[in-house]
């Protein structure tokens, strides 16, 4: 089954389609897949668009956040559609899945041309569409970025990161893994410094160097212990007021990192002094409520290396539910 997108996106291998009278109570009910026989017409003004970014061979630790895409979508049966903090359910909007990007097996280069044009003809297809993109390692957010930038090359796109690290490593000593894609978009001139916000930056996971290069070059970023203080859903609505000012269009990128270790077992580089699940979740929700925020990634989660009752795998995908709760509130 091949989807109308493009050939680099292939559609998830399930089809069923829900009877029109049948009540949606489960996310895995409501979210359907993209295919050759959907409606052009009918999904473009699609809410969501779902594209799953298995690739995890560019990532400096070993990980195995590939497998995250197919975790991902195993875990809607556990998730209501209907969100009882805010009172909404979340089946009112139309949510499509557009498979996973292929991957070469052994060409990284080539795993991220695809993910670029994956990308763009996402962004052209569904231009009112928030698109989700689901890793796979950091080194994904450059790419979706790109092709963003390559279906709509005259806006200006800010970012804003939850990320223990700056990931802004040397391209020349790292290529383009999951620690350099901030500064791959900053010397591919797609990004400015200046329009990067980071937010989350703790502890003894930094070089000095790293830090020196995002001065250098005015990358925003606050660390835990400062949104701590001022408060992280107001930290969080600081930085989107400020990037809103300056950029036509923010993405949104959550690398699972971000969080302390003993919330997230399933990542490889997770750390002690991280978020806890609730200050993620409310920034999240911050971040998805503000009308500029277009598209978001979340990456750098490990089903292998998560516990039996995978609770990372679970946090992830509240992070995604979370972020379209906060859409539905606008």
């Amino acid at each position: 089954m091949k989807s109308f997108l493009s050939p680099n996106v292939n559609p998830p291998s399930f089809a069923w389609v829900r009877p029109e009278y049948a009540e949606i109570a489960k996310v895995h009910e409501w979210i359907q897949p993209v295919s050759s026989t959907t409606d052009p017409e009918k999904s473009k003004d699609a809410d969501f668009v779902i594209v799953g970014v298995p690739l995890s061979r560019s990532s400096i630790s070993a990980s195995g956040a590939s497998e995250f895409p197919d975790f991902f979508r195993r875990s809607w049966k556990g998730f209501n559609t209907y969100n009882l903090d805010f009172d909404i359910d979340l089946s009112e909007m139309t949510a499509l899945d557009a498979g996973d990007v292929p991957m070469h097996v052994t060409d990284i280069r080539k795993c991220h041309d695809n993910i670029i044009e994956a990308s763009a003809a996402l962004h052209n297809q569904f231009q009112t569409s928030k698109i989700c993109a689901i890793g796979g390692d950091h080194s994904i957010t450059a790419m979706m970025v790109k092709g963003m930038h390559r279906a709509r090359p005259s806006e200006k796109i800010g970012i804003l990161q939850f990320d223990t690290h700056f990931d802004l490593r040397n391209l020349s000593d790292n290529g383009p893994s999951n620690g350099t894609p901030m500064r791959n978009l900053i010397e591919s001139g797609i990004v400015e410094g200046s329009n990067m916000y980071n937010i989350g930056l703790h502890g003894f996971f930094n070089t000095k160097d790293l830090k020196a290069y995002a001065d250098e070059k005015g990358v925003n970023y606050i660390t835990l212990r400062q949104a701590r203080k001022q408060g992280i859903e107001e930290t969080v609505q600081h930085c989107l007021n400020e990037l809103a000012s300056k950029v036509d269009t923010i993405y949104l990128t959550v690398d699972m990192d971000c969080l302390d270790i003993a919330y997230a077992p399933g990542v490889p580089a997770s750390t002690p002094g991280g978020m806890r699940t609730e200050e993620l979740l409310d920034g999240v929700l911050a971040a998805g409520r503000h009308s500029k925020v277009k598209a978001m990634d979340i990456v750098c989660l490990d089903p292998l290396k998560d516990t039996f009752v995978q609770p990372t795998v679970k946090l992830g995908t509240h992070v995604f539910l979370t972020f379209l709760t906060g859409v539905m509130l606008r």
